[in-house]
């Protein structure tokens, strides 16, 4: 076998492991919500993150991704399990809703990466976006993506009037692709897990119908911007 052969082989293999990331992101809920609040505290204390702070404070919502696993060799997929939350007015965090977030793309990519993500929703349009039945990133709702290290204040200067954006801190090296075209949907199998109920992101969401203590960590890391 060939080294390119050994290199395509693999890639494939991760190609396959992105696509599965969905429902293998956490071994349960609460370690989804854990690792949430672990992204943020981390991306919140990061000096190079000050937009990320400061568009926070303005956001109606977030999606916190703790890993966003993306691979590929031409074809490439990227796919993580997440939390949605949205802030009410008077600035009080919601309890967490389940989504995944996956994607799929062709072109001049290769490589293996994994990515921590906060999504900061910017507009009530975005979150009822997001909210709704397999919302898709750029189509039902624009997306600025601000990577770490990019240049994020020149970034956003391009990007006002954007429903959501996105910071995110990575790990591997990957070219090419885009989160642009992504497709979010609710899990309403751990909502149900986590609130004991039929909880839908909805519900959740909008309408405050059902708390779980075990997430105030996360809330509270949230307001911490305030």
């Amino acid at each position: 076998m060939t080294r390119i052969s050994r290199h395509v082989l693999v890639l494939l293999a991760a190609f396959g492991l992105a696509v599965a990331a969905p429902a293998q992101a956490a071994s349960t809920t609460q370690e989804l919500v854990e690792k949430a609040r672990f992204t943020v505290e981390k991306m919140l204390a990061d000096p190079e993150m000050g937009m990320l702070v400061r568009t926070l404070k303005e956001a109606k919502g977030v999606l916190i991704i703790p890993s966003l696993l993306k691979a590929g060799f031409l074809f490439g997929a990227e796919g993580g399990s997440g939390v949605l939350l949205s802030r009410d007015a008077n600035g009080e965090w919601s309890y967490p809703a389940f989504v995944t977030l996956g994607a799929a793309s062709f072109g001049l990519q290769a490589g293996v990466q994994d990515s921590q993500v906060i999504f900061t929703i910017m507009t009530e349009r975005g979150l009822d976006a997001v909210v709704s039945t397999e919302v898709k990133l750029g189509l039902d709702a624009s997306v600025t993506v601000l990577s770490h290290g990019t240049g994020l204040e020149g970034s956003m200067t391009t990007g006002f009037g954007a429903d959501i954006a996105a910071f995110s801190l990575s790990r591997g090296l990957f070219g090419g692709g885009a989160i642009e075209g992504g497709v979010i949907r609710e899990r309403a199998d751990w909502n149900r897990e986590y609130y004991g109920a039929e909880a839908t992101a909805r519900a959740i969401i909008f309408y405050h119908q059902f708390s779980n203590p075990d997430a105030d960590g996360l809330r509270a890391a949230l307001a911490a911007t305030r």
